[in-house]
């Protein structure tokens, strides 16, 4: 990894929608644009809940090269950077793996994650663009940009639930510290090697680690170093 595949994974992370842009079958050599949520993997890989009705998704199904662009919501969209992520679509075999992470970070989804024409697709890097602001302009290969295996994607389950159960009263002091905001309700929706999400009453805020973290070991000593912080 790479100092700039590192910044600009966890710009990527701090957002869940993007601009998916696909090859289109109806007008050929032409790309088609959709807007669409998305959740980063552990490893930093976009990943789409999409239905087989939609244009995006037949244009997928005959040709897997796609960009995504990610950019966050402002009133000046050049100074707040952004990233495309130029890869290969892949869909994948099952939902019940990545299916409770979704739905966490996607609630309103669960009308129609059940229906059986709705598959998951992971958009595989092969290159990135960043722009991190007024020059600030570079290619990231895959490699630099994806994080390092960890073991938190089997751990997550576990660290929220004991977070959301014993530690709301830290949760909702994160939110005060790093967001100035003091939600009444708190709820850890995620947790990546980068940072975690928390969902304060209607919205999610990203919350980063100043290191890159492994396990839930690391995890924890992350979270009581960023309590220590708040209290202060």
């Amino acid at each position: 990894m790479s100092e700039l595949g590192n910044e600009a994974r966890r710009f990527v992370r701090g957002q869940h929608q993007g601009v998916l842009s696909t090859l289109s079958q109806r007008l050929p050599g032409y790309p088609f644009g959709s807007v669409t949520p998305f959740m980063l993997d552990q490893m930093g890989r976009p990943v789409i809940l999409i239905s087989t009705l939609a244009e995006h998704t037949k244009n997928i199904d005959a040709d897997p090269r796609v960009s995504l662009i990610v950019q966050p919501f402002t009133p000046d969209p050049q100074e707040a950077g952004r990233v495309t992520l130029v890869g290969r679509a892949e869909r994948l075999p099952t939902k019940d793996t990545l299916g409770p992470r979704y739905l966490r970070y996607f609630p309103q989804a669960e009308n129609y994650f059940a229906m059986h024409d709705f598959h998951f697709y992971r958009i595989e890097p092969e290159r990135i663009r960043y722009i991190g602001g007024f020059g600030k302009i570079h290619w990231i290969e895959a490699e630099a940009f994806l994080a390092e295996a960890n073991a938190l994607a089997e751990q997550e389950t576990g660290i929220l639930e004991h977070m959301n159960a014993d530690h709301v009263e830290a949760l909702r002091d994160y939110c005060r510290h790093f967001h100035g905001i003091t939600p009444d309700r708190a709820e850890m929706i995620g947790i990546d090697g980068d940072g975690f999400d928390v969902r304060a009453d209607d919205r999610v805020l990203r919350f980063t680690f100043a290191e890159p973290i492994r396990d839930a070991a690391g995890a924890r000593t992350a979270l009581v170093a960023m309590v220590q912080q708040c209290r202060t």
